[in-house]
């Protein structure tokens, strides 16, 4: 009777508090520039930033229900910590179901700042007042078909020299409809600059969820994530960033469509998970056409591949003749078992192939996957215990290959959040859809350690760092021994209004290379040193003006050899007045070679993503407009120009550009049914 009592308090707190607080906690739309920026303020060219901004995406349109997510689904929104997880676990065991957004201001440890940085993944149905942000109250169905055309106008020398086929522009074309956490039905296509067909690449899905035991099935393009990764990685991490403790864990995400336009990247046939009491029982299969350039064994007489393509381009005709060349076929699934704080599964995926996958025979690919055949198995498991996480994920390969990785995540105090992760990925572990926490960019021949650590000082004022420790027990490219390094990052964040932020951010990186680039068969190794500093700062004059500036410095050094430096200057502007959006960025840049570029993530257009290397000597400037055009229709427009003063020529090969000045022109439509 007292719980009722409460509750019915609080439901005429939260009646009355939404005309006060709603203003300040509910957001028209989402900004996803924003959240890769705090989750990476230092860029790398490892690091997969369409991944992450698609998989926000998803999360954005298939927003949690309060009332019906555990702890698993709110840990998969990355940026709770554990204390804020239990919270609003603790809140709903306590007084029930949610009733309205607006009742997270009720939940003990949470800010206005961390419920508007959760609103937009977030929802309640059913419930009392807005469920959600202003624009999707007004209709449960997401349908919408964006077209977008982007060129470079400067021409390209496969352009020039008659090797490209088709025309100048890049089209690329998106639909979507979809009832969260009931159906979506949607495609993507895209022809790239120099291809001949419109729809060059395309990837489509209908999807079906919460259908009696069906709990999620898949038809057409997808990813699956399950465990930390090793088996099945459908990109949902970001890997080590300023967020350095719940971005290094994964979650059983399960099945999702696949949006992106990253070629050879998806499973093409069916997936379905099946629902029974604690159980979830996923299967999947999948048949793809992939890229690869095929080769004759002079001795078998069998053709054989080294590699799968993985640029999408089909511009010319060796890149027309590599497209689809290889058959691929895989089957497996997963079994879930799910009980409040914890979670038990087993993965297995079997891989094939219509012709034999062989490596170069270079003595650094001695361990790489040979054969037409692959298995991969293994369990995982995610433990609870007050305010910790521990977590884990095993598995074997048909090779004979063993990975691991363990860790945990959690709460130290009210102001201190920490990470361990450890892991061990031998060298003849072969893992095709697989990418678990690791420095290198395959989940292969590597032993880790990593820290992270999270301290609040004070309101507005928080520091975070980690350090990684690797090594690496066979050779790679360009490294001719056994090699090892390490990486530590750490950052001031200083934020004392919600109009004013500034943070410093300092990377350094230690790594061992071969002292030069001849064909030796062995080679002295070297280490290299690659710091990155950033210092940015963040103004916002009520709603209508942001200001970004941030100054950024690269330093590479060859051990007693060679050493480049690089700096950029970055100003960028956002303004808004009605309807109408206006970004733009001026950027001067100098650095003395390649060693030392500087990756500069730029705003873009909806569902587009930049982050270009600035290297050389030289300025880059950007606009973006973004108006609406009647009712149903916006449009954006945007263009982006790099001017260099060191060299007469800006690319290389059949991309290169003759001259010191390259100009893209991008415009999108988006049509809302």
């Amino acid at each position: 009777m007292r719980k009722n009592k409460i509750k019915f308090l609080l439901v005429l707190l939260f009646l009355v508090s939404t005309k006060v607080l709603g203003q300040q906690i509910n957001r028209p739309e989402i900004n996803l520039d924003d959240f890769i920026l705090k989750i990476a303020p230092i860029q790398t060219e490892d690091a997969n930033y369409e991944d992450v901004y698609e998989n926000l995406f998803t999360i954005y349109q298939n927003p949690l229900d309060l009332n019906k997510a555990d702890i698993a689904d709110l840990r998969a929104l990355f940026f709770l910590t554990e204390n804020q997880v239990n919270a609003i676990i603790h809140h709903k065991n306590k007084f029930g179901n949610f009733l309205s957004i607006y009742e997270l201001q009720a939940v003990e440890g949470l800010s206005i700042d961390d419920i508007r940085a959760i609103l937009p993944f977030v929802q309640v149905k059913n419930g009392i007042g807005t469920t959600r942000f202003s624009n999707f109250t007004k209709k449960a169905v997401e349908h919408y078909l964006v077209i977008r055309a982007d060129q470079t106008l400067e021409s390209l020398a496969g352009f020039k020299e008659d090797k490209f086929v088709g025309s100048h522009q890049r089209y690329y074309t998106r639909y979507r409809m979809s009832h969260s956490k009931d159906f979506s039905i949607g495609f993507v296509s895209e022809k790239d600059a120099g291809e001949k067909n419109f729809m060059d690449y395309y990837n489509f899905h209908v999807q079906v969820q919460n259908k009696g035991v069906v709990k999620n099935l898949v038809v057409g393009d997808y990813l699956m994530q399950f465990g930390q990764g090793m088996i099945f990685s459908a990109g949902f991490a970001a890997g080590k960033g300023s967020e350095p403790v719940y971005t290094t864990r994964r979650s059983n995400v399960g099945i999702r469509p696949y949006n992106s336009v990253v070629e050879n990247g998806s499973f093409r046939g069916v997936a379905n998970t099946i629902k029974n009491g604690n159980f979830e029982i996923t299967t999947m299969a999948a048949i793809n056409k992939r890229d690869a350039s095929v080769d004759l064994n002079e001795e078998t007489q069998d053709d054989y591949f080294s590699s799968l393509l993985s640029a999408g381009f089909h511009r010319t005709a060796t890149e027309i003749a590599n497209k689809n060349a290889i058959k691929e076929t895989n089957f497996g699934g997963n079994i879930l078992y799910k009980l409040d704080h914890l979670q038990v599964g087993f993965s297995v995926l079997h891989t094939s192939f219509d012709k034999t996958f062989q490596k170069r025979e270079l003595l650094y690919n001695r361990f790489e996957f040979t054969g037409d055949k692959n298995t991969i198995l293994g369990p995982n498991i995610s433990l609870s215990w007050q305010n910790f996480n521990f977590f884990g994920e095993a598995a074997r390969s048909s090779s004979g290959g063993f990975g691991y990785i363990t860790g945990l995540v959690g709460s130290l105090g009210p102001k201190v959040e920490w990470a361990l992760n450890l892991r061990n990925y031998q060298p003849n572990f072969h893992t095709f859809y697989g990418f678990s926490f690791a420095e290198g960019s395959r989940t292969i021949n590597e032993k880790g350690i990593y820290n992270g650590l999270k301290y609040i000082i004070k309101k507005g004022l928080e520091v975070s760092a980690f350090y990684d420790s690797y090594s690496f027990p066979w050779l790679k490219y360009r490294v001719d021994a056994p090699s090892s390094g390490h990486d530590y990052q750490v950052r001031i964040l200083y934020k004392p209004t919600k109009i004013f932020s500034q943070y410093i951010a300092f990377h350094k990186e230690t790594k061992e290379r071969n002292a030069s680039d001849s064909k030796a068969v062995t080679h002295e190794l070297l280490q290299t040193n690659r710091n990155n500093l950033v210092l940015g700062t963040e103004y916002s004059h009520h709603t209508w003006l942001r200001l970004q500036t941030k100054l950024q410095y690269n330093g590479f050094k060859i051990e007693n050899t060679s050493k480049s430096d690089g700096y950029a200057v970055i100003q960028d502007i956002e303004t808004k007045f009605k309807k109408c959006q206006i970004k733009g960025r001026i950027a001067y840049f100098s650095t003395d070679s390649y060693d030392s570029r500087i990756y500069a993530y730029e705003n873009d257009v909806l569902y587009a993503v930049s982050f270009p290397a600035y290297y050389g000597k030289g300025w880059r400037y950007y606009l973006i407009g973004k108006m609406p055009i009647g009712r149903n229709l916006d449009a954006w427009i945007r263009i982006a120009q790099t001017n260099v003063s060191d060299r007469t020529a800006i690319g290389s090969g059949t991309s290169e550009i003759d001259g010191n000045r390259k100009t893209d022109l991008k415009v999108q439509l988006k049509y809302n049914f």
